[in-house]
């Protein structure tokens, strides 16, 4: 096992490292080198990294309950044995135990028990909070993610940021972990709506990611210094800062492919890369260059994952819903080598390209059903937009329609109530006559018949004056209630009268109203005008 993979080397924890014929020669060797343990005496160390390496192992190959089985083992013989340790091979493992808390807390919350994932962070905090190592500030940093990705929790995630992040600036002011935490509270604040925060600390990583090499393997973090700038590009675009994200991506782009960096960039970094570059012609217009980008990023993505996604299916499907003990998993395994024997390289090549092929159609159907989507959005809003155009028309016209119904009921008002004093002073005149003697009846009954004739002939010519005068003032009608849209039909008719320029009595005559209405008629159209007792209110009319 320790010839074919080493457990010191990261190939063993990939699960494409293994063929199926290996995949079971090693799953079968490390079971029974699990059986073997409980008889081994002594050999503390021994033991611990086994069930570490076990923990580990299944983790990364994306079983999360197997891996805490053994973790579990590992807490359980360590406290159990702790006091047979020597003091310096508990100091080894202190890291270890504050990663396997962070690993069996992660396994929870992917599993879907968040309190108990909790609960394993607190016990790492607890543990680590009193050491003085990188691995205290990553407790922190590791339950702030929790709190982020699992909870949603922004603000309390937060809090154990910005704790992590103080401790490793005052403890390791020049470890590469400063990279990670600042990382986690640019995201944080681009979530709470702040990007001028996360800016100056994406801004930060990209300088700091171009000098600071990783502690390990005492290189530039190369993947990480693309997603600081990618990520800095983005935010200026979010804040409409144009010309400093072009800035920004230009330098991006120099140190890429102008140095040693140039072949050393993975295909997810390149994926980052273009991303941006697309985001950024987008924010320029440059739709067409943007569609070109996005092309291209669409190629390199469907050729790195067309034959791993076949491979991961096959693989989560046929052995994630079965329990992991041994004699399940050596079926699984056993039916999984006899189909990789049917299958032979035509059939393989067969399937990435139908599998290729699918995925471009699915895009693009994609992408066409998202057009149509917009264009149907901006028809659906434009439509809305007449409605409330034709709406508000239709409200203005009602409301003017109302404010003349009013105008016109005033004006019969006006008119009712003058009847109203003419039949008054006609049933006046009548008991006159019932009180006259019989000669002067006839002359009262002579004077009543003329008032009456004249009365009717008057409303006659009146209204046909009126008719007349209406037709002649319209423009004059049109600005007057343009400006005063709150006179009545008889103020209106007043104010035409008073530019014609009659006098008080020939108006008081026309409109058949005494010289005192009239009087009162003037004033309350003085007061509808808003006129000053300077202003004379035929000069007024006459200017309008």
């Amino acid at each position: 096992m320790d010839q074919t993979f080493p457990e010191d080397e990261y190939k063993t924890y990939k699960r494409e490292s293994f063929s199926e014929q290996q995949l079971q020669t090693y799953l079968s060797q490390h079971f029974q080198r699990l059986d073997l343990l409980p008889y081994i005496e002594g050999r503390h160390v021994f033991k611990i990294n086994n069930y570490l390496h076990s923990g580990n192992w299944f983790r990364q190959l994306g079983f999360p309950k197997e891996s805490n089985k053994w973790y579990k083992k590992f807490f359980d013989y360590y406290n159990a044995h702790e006091q047979d340790l020597k003091t310096f091979e508990r100091d080894s493992l202190v890291t270890m135990i504050i990663f396997s808390h962070s690993i069996l807390a992660e396994n929870y919350a992917n599993m879907g028990f968040l309190d108990s994932a909790a609960l394993e962070h607190k016990k790492n905090i607890k543990f680590a909070k009193e050491l003085n190592i990188i691995s205290t500030p990553s407790a922190y940093n590791n339950y702030g993610l929790f709190l982020y990705w699992n909870k949603n929790e922004l603000d309390s995630a937060l809090v154990y940021f910005n704790k992590a992040y103080s401790l490793t600036k005052r403890n390791f002011p020049n470890h590469i972990f400063l990279g990670s935490i600042r990382d986690n509270l640019a995201d944080i604040y681009l979530e709470l709506d702040q990007p001028e925060k996360a800016r100056l600390l994406y801004k930060k990583n990209f300088d700091f990611y171009l000098k600071t090499k990783d502690e390990e393997s005492n290189q530039l973090d190369i993947p990480r210094y693309i997603s600081a700038g990618t990520q800095l590009v983005k935010t200026e675009i979010k804040l409409n800062l144009l010309n400093n994200a072009k800035q920004t991506f230009a330098e991006l782009q120099k140190n890429l492919f102008e140095t040693e960096f140039k072949n050393k960039i993975s295909s997810k970094s390149r994926l980052e890369f273009l991303k941006a570059q697309e985001d950024l012609f987008i924010a320029q217009n440059n739709y067409e260059a943007a569609y070109k980008v996005s092309l291209n990023r669409n190629r390199i993505k469907d050729s790195l994952n067309a034959i791993s996604k076949i491979a991961d299916r096959k693989w989560q499907d046929e052995l994630n819903t079965i329990s992991l003990d041994r004699v399940a998993l050596n079926f699984k395994i056993d039916r999984i080598e006899k189909e990789n024997k049917i299958n032979n390289q035509r059939s393989k090549l067969w399937i990435v390209s139908l599998t290729s092929s699918l995925v471009l159609i699915l895009m693009l159907s994609l992408f066409l059903r998202r057009r149509q989507h917009i264009i149907n959005a901006k028809n659906k809003q434009l439509l809305a937009e007449q409605e409330l155009e034709l709406t508000a028309v239709k409200n203005t016209q009602l409301k003017s329609e109302i404010e003349s119904k009013q105008r016109d009921l005033s004006d019969f008002a006006i008119n009712l109530t003058q009847n109203q004093e003419w039949a008054k002073e006609l049933a006046e005149k009548i008991k006159d006559i019932h009180k006259a003697s019989s000669n002067e009846q006839k002359s009262l009954l002579a004077d009543l018949e003329q008032d009456i004739k004249n009365k009717t002939e008057v409303d006659i010519e009146t209204k046909d004056f009126y008719e007349r005068l209406d037709k002649l003032s319209d423009s004059f009608y049109k600005e007057l209630t343009h400006q005063f849209p709150n006179l009545s039909k008889n103020e209106i008719r007043l104010c035409s009268l008073i530019r014609l320029k009659m006098d008080s009595r020939s108006i008081a005559t026309l409109q058949n109203i005494t010289l005192a209405s009239l009087n009162t008629s003037r004033y309350r159209l003085r007061k509808k005008l808003n006129l000053q007792e300077n202003i004379d209110l035929d000069d007024f009319i006459q200017n309008i």
